[in-house]
């Protein structure tokens, strides 16, 4: 079984006073065009067996993949073979795929017929970020990320992905969030207007979008900051962060747009399709 497991930005993020130990959010997720790659293998010894193309990708019950199939079962075994090209530390949710897509894979291979509801509340007890993976590609996220309401994917067609040579900690991040006293209940009970958001043009949706993680992030790595400032600047266009950072982002609505703004790029960068519609590609395929 060959799976994609896709990565996603949070368009909009907006973060309340923590509660028993956790920070509600409100967030527009969509899934975008850059995948992580699992061979799943059924063995038929119990236990998930994980090896992945990086060294510093860890491979034992600490990895979400090897706890999605112990939360699903202990009796059944398979054998992952993991390829990593979402970043780590980039606040694009590739764990978090991992998990998702790995749970409708053994849930698959194993024949376990368990529904997609069920999955996902195995999946939030895994990360915030699981249930979503679950249901995307465009969806809007409350909680602690277990409430997921699917909605229309933007209008935009695109997102360029900027990859600093640097990861954030989202625990740091959130706990400079706390320091700088920043939460608010408001933020999160306002619902924007969704629909309306969705047909926007690239640029004027960028206009609206806000992250709250941004201003703390920036706090603990001024480089990131003077970064997303000096894209903005050479661009000459609105630039994001999604989640906790460090992975910055904007929108297009042409590829021939995306692919001049990664042409003036002064880091890295890639065109990922925005909310690309779930087929075989990204789901479980034998």
């Amino acid at each position: 079984m060959r799976i994609l497991s896709p990565a996603k930005i949070n368009l909009h993020l907006r973060v309340g006073p923590p509660m028993d130990g956790f920070h509600p959010l409100l967030s527009w997720m969509c899934t975008v065009g850059l995948y992580d790659t699992m061979e799943v293998t059924a063995t038929k010894e119990p236990g998930i067996r994980l090896q992945c193309d990086r060294p510093d990708v860890p491979v034992d019950e600490t990895n979400l993949i090897v706890r999605a199939g112990q939360s699903l079962s202990r009796a059944h075994g398979a054998k992952v073979s993991l390829q990593k090209k979402i970043p780590i530390g980039g606040g694009l949710g590739g764990g978090s795929s991992n998990a998702a897509f790995a749970l409708m894979g053994f849930n698959q291979l194993w024949n376990l017929n368990l529904p997609i509801d069920q999955l996902a509340a195995i999946g939030s007890q895994l990360g915030s970020d699981v249930p979503f993976f679950l249901h995307g590609p465009s969806s809007i996220c409350a909680g602690r990320g277990e409430r997921v309401t699917p909605i229309a994917r933007p209008a935009a067609q695109y997102a360029v992905l900027f990859f600093p040579e640097f990861s954030m900690s989202t625990p740091a991040v959130y706990g400079r969030f706390d320091e700088m006293k920043l939460d608010s209940d408001v933020v999160i009970q306002h619902q924007p207007d969704w629909q309306a958001w969705s047909k926007l043009r690239a640029t004027d949706l960028l206009k609206a979008l806000i992250n709250d993680l941004e201003a703390p992030a920036f706090s603990l790595c001024p480089q990131l900051g003077d970064l997303r400032l000096r894209l903005e600047q050479q661009l000459a266009r609105t630039v994001r962060m999604s989640g906790s950072g460090s992975t910055l982002f904007t929108l297009t609505d042409q590829l021939g747009e995306a692919e001049r703004i990664v042409t003036g790029s002064p880091i890295r960068a890639a065109i990922c399709e925005l909310a690309p519609a779930r087929n075989d590609s990204a789901s479980p395929s034998r």
